[in-house]
C-alpha cells in the first residue's frame, strides 16, 4: 500500500458556522481586501476543493471568517492500494523477462 496524501477544504462549513450562506457574501469582503474574483470563481472555491489556492485568498478568507489556515485546511493521509493484476500476483522480472512477442499471421478470409 501506498499513502497519498489529500486534503479537505472546509470553507463552507466554516462559512455556515459564521451565519454566511450565500457564496455571493464572500464577493464584496474579498474585494475590499483587494482579491478580486468573479462570483463564479467564489463558487467554484466555496463549493469545491481547490487544486492551487493563491495566499493572497486565503489569508483574506482567514481575516474575513475570524479563522486560521488550520479551520479551512486539513491534510490527511490516505491509504491507497497498488493496481490489480488478473493473475493476482505481481510478475517476477525474471518472469518478464522470459515473455516474447508472437508473430502474427494475416489471413484472408475464405471466398465462398
Amino acid at each position: 500500500m501506498t499513502k497519498k496524501m489529500a486534503v479537505h477544504w472546509h470553507l463552507r462549513d466554516v462559512m455556515a458556522a459564521r451565519g454566511m450562506y450565500s457564496t455571493s457574501n464572500l464577493v464584496g469582503p474579498l474585494a475590499e481586501r483587494g482579491v478580486q474574483l468573479s462570483r463564479e470563481q467564489v463558487y467554484r472555491l466555496v463549493t469545491g476543493t481547490p487544486q492551487r489556492l493563491n495566499l493572497d485568498v486565503l489569508a483574506a478568507l482567514c481575516d474575513i471568517l475570524d479563522c486560521g489556515p488550520q479551520d479551512l485546511l486539513e491534510v490527511v493521509a490516505e491509504a491507497r492500494r497498488g493496481r490489480k493484476t488478473a493473475g493476482g500476483d505481481e510478475p517476477t522480472t525474471a518472469e518478464v523477462k522470459q515473455l516474447r512477442p508472437v508473430a502474427a499471421r494475416l489471413r484472408r478470409p475464405e471466398q465462398r
